[in-house]
């Protein structure tokens, strides 16, 4: 039965030692390069120009009641119930569970994090074992291996290598920095994966509905050119109107007709679109219909303060990261242009006997330190350093950039839902208006006291302020939820 060997004493102190080397090593070294500082907020007060008004105006339709901007109201993470759509909660609950984006945005961040976790790793030394077993047999010629005068002979080898570089410069310190803020910065491109995501479901379901409105429309244009047709046949008929307005009466007809096959494309492409969204292949066609009459529109609308939008908006807290990722990248090449130390370390035996390797005088020991200075590289090191500082200023400045676009998006957005109810409120009265034009035309048609020519005018006037009307009641919804997307989509309130 083989017997363990204990360690002996010399042994003890050999670990020892080289554990406080180790300890001295990281405790003791201090980090080149700048400390990042965060940028502070924009030194605004405002989105717009001119002060933005409290609220909008109204009309009297669905979709058409007043909004209002109350300062300082935070955004739910599920902002689209506002909408009151089950249909479109549904949507978007399905579609966060199944979006491959969203899961290949997950999966990104965990790679960012191993990342981290294995640079964490050089912070502390590589321990190696190795057993080396050798069936050898030397020559007579030469010097005897052994302090026997065997030839033939086993010989047995195992010895424990310890390898340590001490973060002296702290450019290991400042690379774990750097893959950290790398990992933030992928954190929040999932939030803004997350943010888009469900913004554009909103979206695409507020195009269905506009579309599925705009095809009513038409088909109503459909319904009264067809039954004007029949009227002016009939007149034709007794010989009460010429051919001519027979003619003009069914190119009208085709030419409303025409306007039903592009929408009914564009509607196919955007259930495709809401489709894929959820995670689905189009041929499922497992999405829920649309209709604006069903949508209800957010009458209390968050305006956070600009000193917030920074925090609030992930592209924005995303590109700080990347910048703290270069500034980091700084100090790692400053680190690179100093000593580099190391410290290795074996502890091992020797023996023809296998269970003598530790016994007697065949243990061996070894501690090996080195510092190395590169003297001359043809000046990589410092280019090295110098371009590790003009990628901080590119981040620093698409960082700015980003900003910028972040207040240009909240601004464009409060301009349109202002003019888009202004909108919705003109187009109503002109529809009415238009309509009550085209009754009247009609009736006098039936009594024959018009044309053809006021009948076709009074019908496309009607036709193109219902369709208008349609799109501006869409227009409200659409630029409702560009609101809250620009100003966050409300991630940091996610559970």
């Amino acid at each position: 039965m083989m017997m363990p060997h204990k360690c002996p004493l010399a042994g003890r102190q050999f670990a020892r030692s080289i554990l406080g080397l180790a300890a001295f090593a990281l405790v003791s070294g201090c980090a080149v390069g700048p400390d990042f500082q965060r940028p502070v907020a924009p030194a605004v007060d405002g989105y717009t120009r001119q002060p933005a008004t409290a609220r909008t105006v109204s009309a009297e339709i669905p979709g058409g009641e007043e909004q209002r901007f109350v300062n300082g109201q935070d955004i739910s993470h599920q902002w689209w119930t506002l909408f009151q759509s089950p249909e479109l909660n549904a949507l978007i609950e399905r579609a966060v569970k199944a979006s491959p984006t969203l899961v290949a945005a997950q999966a990104a961040l965990r790679q960012a994090m191993e990342l981290v976790y294995a640079q964490q790793g050089f912070f502390y030394p590589t321990i190696q074992t190795n057993f080396s077993p050798a069936r050898q047999r030397a020559s007579g010629a030469l010097s005897l291996p052994l302090s026997t005068d065997q030839l033939l002979f086993n010989l047995y080898t195992t010895q424990v290598t310890v390898g340590f570089t001490p973060d002296v410069f702290g450019g290991n310190r400042r690379q774990v920095e750097s893959l950290q803020a790398q990992a933030d910065a992928q954190r929040f491109q999932n939030e803004a994966t997350y943010v888009t995501l469900t913004s554009n479901l909103v979206t695409a379901a507020i195009q269905e509905a506009s579309l599925r409105a705009q095809i009513a429309a038409a088909e109503e244009i459909i319904g009264i050119s067809t039954k004007s047709l029949a009227l002016v046949r009939r007149q034709f008929e007794l010989g009460a109107v010429a051919g001519l307005e027979v003619a003009a009466q069914e190119a009208a007809l085709a030419q409303v007709k025409q306007t039903l096959p592009p929408l009914r494309k564009q509607l196919e492409q955007t259930r495709d679109l809401l489709t894929a969204l959820a995670g689905d292949f189009p041929s499922e066609d497992s999405v829920e219909q649309f209709d604006l009459s069903r949508l209800h529109l957010p009458e209390d609308l968050p305006m956070s303060l600009p000193s917030k939008l920074v925090e609030q908006r992930p592209d924005v807290r995303a590109a700080e990261a990347q910048m703290h990722s270069a500034s980091a990248q700084i100090g790692v090449a400053i680190a690179n242009r100093l000593p580099q130390f190391t410290i290795t370390a074996a502890y091992g035996g020797v023996s023809t006997v296998f269970t003598q390797m530790f016994a007697n005088r065949n243990p061996f020991a070894s501690v090996v330190g080195n510092a190395a200075q590169t003297l001359f590289a043809g000046g990589t090191l410092l280019h090295r350093q110098r371009a590790a500082e003009a990628a901080f200023e590119q981040a620093a400045a698409q960082y700015r950039s980003t900003v910028i676009t972040a207040f240009q998006n909240v601004a464009d957005t409060l301009y349109a839902l202002q003019t888009d109810a202004e909108s919705l409120q003109a187009a109503v009265l002109a529809e009415r208006a238009a309509k009550k034009t085209l009754d009247l035309t009609l009736k006098q048609q039936e009594l024959g006291y018009t044309n053809y020519l006021a009948l076709l005018s009074a019908r496309q006037t009607y036709q193109q302020a219902l369709i208008t009307r349609v799109q501006a009641q869409a227009s409200r919804f659409a630029d409702t939820a560009a609101l809250f997307q620009a100003l966050g989509g409300g991630w940091w309130n996610r559970p």
